[in-house]
């Protein structure tokens, strides 16, 4: 018979890498002798995280507006390991063995009340000795704060509270899974064993179950024909010490080295994790220093395009200006040019008609004064111009009597 098995582990935030590491399988190579890479293609997701455990952690917390503090030491995320012996998955086959994960998640996200919507990841693997699904959840209990309001809370201890969690776990999964026609058998309680829950790569290591049974099915009691009560008591001891030495000595033994083997790997891994973790911090320095500088790569080519596209704007205006104002220039000293051309035309065009005025008046004085002596018998023209600008003191000339009357001003002004 067949044992339903489901194990539990609790994590704090500084253990989400290395368990989402294992789970999503992102590592490249495995201390974990178990894993057959070649296989691992089997594994398949029940829920698919849409990032690492601590972002997806963050914002399950945001989205669901979950209460409660959280310090570096709390507990914040619990893992449930659900599996049987490879026995039972080979006997009910593959689509019963997925409907097995199927109905272990179903019965995760309504125990407690949990709900669905706090179910991390859910990852089941085919790739180690037996198949098995990783589960991990956020450990969320429905209470109400001190003014009765109903919230939603995140604290690891109030859900696990009860005394004996555990044995309602695993009696409340074992019922489940039974009634949901599965053909296993419930563990004997620790109280009745009087042993310690182990993890699930103990329970794997320790109880070899073949191994087990393969030694005791060897044990062979040969007993006389005629049994006495000392012949009885001798095969009893012999089986005893037989027992003693083929089982619980090399099982002492076994626990021994393993506890010791783990010590040791958890020191390594807890340098690996150091190591790693700070491997992150400073991938994710350079890689946010990696897009600052692509960030003001940008913004110094988003200023360049901006400057010359300013520049070219001011070069277009300052051009289309100059051609407007070497336009404007040109039009208005052209439009100078004609009108000083045509009042210098319309003067000289004046000049030229007052000359002929002045030509005119000088033919027409001297026909004048040629007339004056003939009609007075006046011998000589000559003196009577003289006479005239003598008795007159007028200059028939008008140039010389323009510069006569500006001599006598200034004789004038001495005076």
């Amino acid at each position: 018979m067949s044992y339903a098995i489901i194990r539990n582990a609790k994590y704090k935030r500084e253990n989400l890498k290395a368990v989402y590491r294992h789970n999503e399988r992102k590592n490249k190579n495995y201390s974990n002798k178990d894993i057959d890479k070649t296989k691992s293609y089997l594994n398949y997701a029940l829920k698919e995280p849409e990032f690492n455990y601590e972002k997806q952690f963050d914002k399950i917390r945001e989205k669901y507006n979950l209460k409660g503090q959280i310090k570096t030491v709390s507990n914040i995320v619990c893992e449930y390991v659900i599996t049987s012996d490879n026995d039972f998955f080979k006997r009910i086959g593959e689509d019963e063995t997925k409907r097995y994960f199927e109905t272990a998640y179903k019965f995760v996200s309504e125990y407690k009340d949990l709900g669905e919507q706090y179910i991390l990841s859910a990852k089941v693997h085919y790739d180690e000795r037996s198949p098995h699904m990783h589960l991990l959840f956020l450990p969320v209990v429905h209470t109400t704060d001190k003014k009765g309001n109903s919230i939603e809370k995140l604290a690891c201890s109030e859900f696990w509270k009860a005394k004996d969690s555990y044995r309602q776990l695993q009696n409340a999964f074992f019922e489940y899974m039974v009634s949901n026609g599965f053909d296993l058998k419930r563990g004997l309680p620790k109280e009745e064993t009087n042993r310690e829950h182990y993890t699930v790569k103990e329970y794997k290591n320790i109880t070899n179950f073949e191994q087990t049974k393969e030694t005791l099915k060897n044990i062979k009691l040969e007993l006389p024909e005629v049994p006495e009560l000392k012949d009885i008591r001798k095969v009893m001891i012999g089986r005893d010490e037989k027992i003693l030495n083929d089982i619980i000595k090399p099982k002492d033994k076994l626990i021994e080295k393993l506890y010791q083997d783990n010590v040791a790997l958890h020191k390594e891994l807890s340098k690996q994790a150091k190591t790693i973790e700070e491997a992150e911090k400073y991938q994710s320095e350079r890689d946010k220093i990696i897009a600052d500088n692509k960030e003001l790569n940008n913004s110094v080519k988003i200023l360049e395009k901006e400057y010359k596209k300013k520049s070219d704007s001011l070069d277009l205006r300052f051009n289309n200006r100059k051609d407007e104002l070497e336009k404007e220039f040109k039009y208005k000293t052209y439009d100078i040019e004609n009108q000083y051309k045509s009042k210098i035309r319309k003067l000289e065009k004046e000049n030229n008609y007052l000359n002929k005025i002045i030509n005119k008046f000088w033919e027409t004085l001297d026909k004048f004064i040629h007339w004056i002596c003939e009609k007075f018998d006046i011998a000589e023209e000559d003196n009577l111009i003289r006479d005239f600008q003598k008795e007159t003191n007028t200059f028939i000339d008008p140039e010389k009597q323009i510069k006569n009357e500006e001599r006598e001003k200034e004789w004038d002004l001495e005076r």
